[in-house]
């Protein structure tokens, strides 16, 4: 037997070098039949260029890939789904106006006499959507589906090509509770029919709960594969990002001041009701609660982006009179939106060019953009927040997603107005070196006296960094916590019943 005939897959000795950075630098990667192998490291680690590697989008400058023990040479994508490998990205490249089973046959339709086979791609995706137990109709129009549907759509079109191997790339990132767990399901129904899946992921629930072997990546090289059940948080968190992180979540002790923002009794029908809320200088106030209780809509229209039917929205004791988000930016709030790459950021545009949207008009003399101090200022609030790019005229497309969200978070520094930030899901798809390095800003700005709203669904870190926790259920603000007071399980319960909305008042400040 062939020293290679032991894997489904094997890399040794992978680099990739683009213009001006070497992307992958000599890294290997061994994944056996029927197994579900994790693959971490932080944003920029490489895992991206990996796949594209073993999908045959990229071609490695050195190396050698094996499949079922024999040398391969992808030309191109065709080669790679030809060979059964197919990758599931975290933002699915659908067809949206299109039906699910045209989006599942993309590429290759099922023809006869030159007429393509209507009946039978409808057919034979409900065969596929039912074996993944899908909830939708092959015919559905696939922009109505949900991020979850989206995925499994991606899912069934990988296995229409009788993929051998799937690599599914950060598959739970924009997915409820329920909705990893309907993943996880499927991912271990496939690997029990004998298929082999590289699992990418920033969540140690997901590498726990599905993998058995964990591979590591940093800096573009390969660290080491580790046993699941043998390498602990603390080991695996210091191969990822060459260092310890004693402490995740760095709350600093401030003092807090008075109120810097308060909102009463907003409503917007069919979204929220009667919600109120403050929070003081230096003060870190958490706002959770399950997918869809409401807490992004709320924030949405103290910003102008939507307009509540009732209420007042207060800062440093004034009514606020906010009709649009320009209004918002003006009296110091700044929001950085859940969704970076719609809301956040100008993927086509430079890095520079983003961080300074928002301050375009103190640029600006006598109808001339002063470019260089332009320049200037986004270097300096880039390397603020420590993104790693090449130059700050990179475009946002082309940085991982924790580096995309660097830019955000420099974006919202460069606003000197600002007052109260307010941070819908900070962290999300960010890698745990980046995830420290946002919490340490987050404390900065406390300490010079801002307020921070922080939105998230990561219980951990609601915990670990916020002063006071509101929770949210349907539309309802069911309860607020003291730092001190506030547990994991007390959480769930007010996010999963309505809550006793006098306990908000007590623990308001």
């Amino acid at each position: 037997m062939s020293e290679h005939e032991g894997y489904i897959l094997e890399l040794q000795g992978i680099t990739k070098i683009f213009p001006g950075v070497k992307a992958l630098n000599n890294v290997q990667f061994q994944l056996k039949r029927g197994e579900v192998h994790a693959l971490m490291g932080e944003n920029g680690a490489g895992k991206s260029t990996f796949i594209k590697v073993i999908t045959g989008v990229h071609a490695a400058e050195e190396g050698r890939m094996f499949l079922n023990g024999q040398e391969v040479h992808f030309k191109g994508p065709r080669d790679a789904s030809a060979a059964g490998i197919a990758a599931v990205y975290q933002h699915p490249t659908s067809y949206p106006t299109l039906s699910v089973a045209e989006n599942i046959f993309m590429g290759h339709e099922k023809i006869k006499n030159g007429l393509i086979q209507w009946k039978q791609m409808n057919q034979e995706a409900k065969k596929l959507l039912d074996r993944l137990d899908a909830d939708f109709a092959p015919t559905a129009e696939m922009g109505t589906l949900s991020v979850a549907g989206q995925q499994m759509v991606e899912i069934a079109k990988a296995l229409s090509t009788q993929a051998k191997i799937i690599i599914l790339d950060e598959p739970t990132a924009a997915l409820t509770a329920n909705e990893s767990e309907k993943l996880y399901r499927i991912v271990d129904q496939l690997r029990d029919e004998g298929v082999s899946i590289i699992f990418i992921s920033h969540r140690f629930e997901d590498m726990y709960r599905l993998a058995t072997r964990v591979t590591v990546f940093r800096d573009s090289q390969y660290i080491g594969t580790y046993d699941v059940d043998k390498i602990s948080n603390a080991d695996l968190i210091k191969a990822m990002v060459g260092r310890e992180i004693s402490d995740m979540y760095p709350k600093p002790e401030v003092k807090i001041g008075e109120e810097l923002f308060r909102i009463e009794g907003m409503s917007r029908t069919g979204y929220f009701k009667d919600i109120s809320m403050n929070v003081r200088a230096g003060e870190i106030v958490g706002m959770t609660g399950l997918v869809g209780a409401g807490r992004t809509e709320v924030m949405e229209s103290v910003c102008g982006i939507t307009k509540a039917d009732a209420g007042r929205v207060m800062l440093e004791g004034r009514v606020l009179h906010i009709n649009k988000p320009q209004d918002a930016m003006k009296e110091g709030i700044i929001l950085l939106p859940e969704d970076r790459q719609k809301q956040g950021l100008i993927l086509k545009w430079g890095l520079g060019r983003n961080v300074t949207l928002p301050i375009q008009d103190k640029l600006s003399r006598h109808g001339f953009n002063d470019e260089k101090r332009e320049r200037e200022l986004a270097k300096k609030f880039l390397e603020e927040v420590d993104t790693k790019a090449v130059s700050i005229f990179d475009p946002a497309s082309s940085l991982s997603g924790g580096n995309q969200q660097k830019v955000v978070v420099a974006k919202a520094l460069a606003q000197d107005n600002r007052k109260l930030i307010i941070m819908d899901e900070p962290t999300k798809g960010v890698d745990v070196g980046a995830k420290a390095e946002i919490y340490a800003i987050m404390g900065d700005l406390v300490k010079q006296g801002y307020g921070i709203i922080m939105i998230s669904s990561e219980m951990p870190e609601i915990l670990g960094m916020c002063d006071r926790i509101y929770v949210m259920c349907n539309g309802r603000m069911t309860g607020c916590l003291d730092r001190r007071e506030a547990t994991q399980e007390g959480i769930l319960s007010l996010s999963m019943e309505q809550g006793d909305s006098k306990k908000t008042q007590e623990v308001e400040a």
